[in-house]
């Protein structure tokens, strides 16, 4: 049974999310604070993590960025604030989604049913399907390493993701609909803002390292590519 870590010192709101949880066929492990979060975490190894983000003594910032640094594992935040500043910050650190309070039980399990379906841990790629190489490039989906050159370049899960679908699908236009459709999910309850903060993180981290003969391209009014340079 896979788990799902839900963190946040509103106990009726975890009392809720727990029961729509195991309705989904999920055992939910619920934490009050943000240390216990991190405990629970170190002892189960969840298979997704739902994070309010202000918690006592850790926040979901900081708890997010821990996990972060040894895991990929799916961190959907959730918070009071609908600022975009709260919302890019969260994604910023490595969050895959956020959820603003007040919300239905019912979008929550939607995100999550999202993000599981994104990490299947009973599909099977071969080493062909799961690795991308365009000159300097290479991904392996299955790893979730993106080198360029020899070098690795540090990011986050959703990033991978946009790259391999991007990159398997060359001088393709895919409109912002096409990527919040297949990148999160039909059930994602999101707008266009996402992929654009998302692509523009994305470059500024593949642009540490020379890569002349490719690029991520805008296509103004319509989305991205991925362009092989002649």
């Amino acid at each position: 049974m896979q788990r799902i870590l839900i963190a946040d010192d509103n106990s009726d709101i975890t009392d809720v999310l727990s029961t729509y949880s195991k309705m989904e066929g999920l055992e939910p492990l619920i934490a009050a604070d943000g240390e216990e979060a991190l405990r629970l975490f170190e002892e189960h190894n969840p298979d997704v993590v739902l994070l309010d983000v202000m918690m006592p003594k850790e926040d979901g910032y900081e708890v997010c960025r821990r996990i972060r640094q040894k895991s990929n594992v799916p961190v959907i935040l959730i918070t009071a604030r609908g600022e975009d500043f709260d919302k890019i910050m969260g994604l910023d650190i490595g969050a895959d989604d956020y959820i603003v309070k007040p919300f239905s039980p019912r979008e929550v399990m939607a995100r999550v049913r999202a993000v599981l379906r994104r990490i299947n841990p009973n599909s099977t790629v071969t080493e062909s399907e799961s690795i991308v190489r365009i000159n300097n490039l290479t991904i392996n989906l299955e790893e979730y390493s993106l080198y360029i050159e020899d070098t690795k370049i540090s990011l986050t899960k959703k990033e991978i993701e946009t790259m391999w679908t991007l990159a398997n699908n060359p001088n393709k236009v895919f409109t912002r609909d096409n990527l919040l459709d297949s990148l999160w999910g039909f059930d994602y309850f999101g707008d266009s803002r996402t992929v654009d903060s998302h692509i523009k993180r994305l470059r500024a981290k593949l642009n540490k390292v020379d890569h002349p003969d490719w690029a991520i391209e805008t296509i103004w009014g319509v989305g991205y590519k991925f362009e092989i340079k002649e």
